[in-house]
């Protein structure tokens, strides 16, 4: 097997195991850090690159609050309930050298913007049939009455934010 070959195989099971280390504590917080692996271009083009970490959402399907009886309805309230979904914005941070203009020195500008906690809820349907419920005065049969259909919204509830950054070092 080539070196090249080697160093590429070995590149990629760090970055796996990488990945699936931090998978794990990650899962509480609803996002998985990965780190973009720039230093082999660093050393071939022998010059400082940006440094990059991504955080990538998981996204976790909640429990939907299901159909209610309403009394005067034949079809229950909230037919296709809203199904909740928690996770995160995915987040990024990076690093890119700045140069001084006097010295060998390099300084950075930065951007750092964390995955911030996500709470949604999907659209939901809610409807009523044209009858009512059994009419004692009509002999028992129901009563005619318009159809109801009503869509409930969706939510979106995020705070993001993000910090820009200039320092020294890298």
């Amino acid at each position: 097997m080539k070196s090249t070959t080697r160093g590429t195989l070995a590149a990629v099971v760090t970055g796996v195991a990488a990945t699936v280390g931090a998978a794990v504590p990650a899962a509480a917080v609803g996002s998985v850090p990965v780190p973009v692996p720039l230093d082999g271009v660093s050393q071939s083009l022998n010059m400082e690159v940006p440094k990059v970490a991504l955080d990538v959402p998981l996204l976790t399907p909640g429990a939907p609050d299901g159909p209610r009886y309403v009394t005067g309805r034949l079809v229950p309230d909230r037919t296709l309930p809203q199904l909740p979904l928690t996770g995160a914005l995915p987040g990024a941070d990076v690093r890119a050298p700045l140069p001084r203009v006097l010295g060998d020195d390099f300084d950075h500008v930065g951007v750092d913007a964390p995955a911030s906690d996500l709470h949604t809820l999907a659209p939901g349907l809610s409807v009523d049939a044209p009858l009512t419920q059994p009419n004692p005065d009509n002999y028992g049969l129901p009563d005619l009455k318009l159809p109801q259909v009503g869509v409930l919204t969706p939510m979106l509830q995020t705070v993001p934010g993000a910090d820009l950054g200039m320092g020294p070092g890298l």
